[in-house]
């Protein structure tokens, strides 16, 4: 069975945290696959690795990575991702909005040669159990339609975090990106299509949760920023090696 490495960037994540890796240790110590988990504290401010450290103690398939400051959940996704170790290497967002079970969702198409299995939220087959306010939703329908326009044709959803990689895709990839915020979403899907990897997009439960660390009037015009400039770029800077890509 193929080693899974979980990814799971945190900020300020004190609140959610006892429930959230209670639920990685209860789901994949379930499954016929070996596991570890690394959660990526982003110069967080409050108990958040303090929380894991004392997880870990107990639990020795979960790790900790931190540093100081803070800089953005791209900075974190790509630091864990990089030091991942796994065949197969999933990044999830701290609040599980996707619920951990949909990784089995995501493995067959693994299986049947996809490098990169992506949960996606528009699909028809996906449940949408808890909708995001209104605003937000429509925001994020207007700014994936964007990025379908100027960077990554053919995806339906590029912002959901829950996204499988095979660790060479996930290091081929990661080793490429730059956007140290929301944007890398995008620009790692962008990079993964520039370098020629099979991209699937499968369909998901998803239940939104409060206290989202997006600030639509902050990171919308950010996104759209990094959006044309990663656009801008072209393929052969974008496929540069980022040699500053951790600290």
């Amino acid at each position: 069975m193929p080693h899974l490495s979980v990814v799971v960037p945190a900020y300020n994540e004190e609140e959610r945290l006892p429930r959230t890796l209670a639920r990685l240790h209860e789901y994949y110590e379930a499954q016929p696959y070996p596991y570890d988990v690394t959660v990526v504290s982003d110069g967080s401010q409050d108990r958040t690795g303090q929380l894991v450290k004392e997880f870990a103690q107990t639990h020795p398939k979960f790790r900790l990575i931190e540093y100081m400051p803070n800089h953005g959940k791209g900075f974190a996704v790509r630091t864990g991702m990089l030091a991942a170790t796994g065949d197969l290497i999933l990044f999830c967002d701290a609040d599980l909005a996707t619920p951990q079970e949909e990784t089995e969702k995501l493995l067959p198409h693994m299986t049947a040669g996809a490098d990169i299995a992506i949960g996606s939220r528009p699909l028809r087959e996906s449940k949408l159990e808890k909708h995001q306010p209104f605003l937000r939703e429509m925001f994020g329908r207007m700014a994936n339609l964007a990025v379908q326009l100027l960077a990554v044709r053919g995806i339906h959803d590029t912002q959901c975090g829950f996204k499988l990689f095979t660790r060479k895709a996930a290091h081929d990839i990661f080793g490429r990106c730059k956007l140290d915020e929301f944007g890398f979403d995008f620009e790692c899907l962008m990079i993964a299509q520039d370098l020629g990897y099979r991209i699937d997009e499968v369909p998901i439960r998803w239940l939104d949760q409060e206290g989202s660390k997006v600030v639509l009037m902050r990171d919308g015009p950010r996104a759209l920023r990094d959006l044309v400039k990663i656009r801008a770029a072209g393929r052969k800077r974008r496929l540069a090696t980022n040699d500053s890509r951790q600290e």
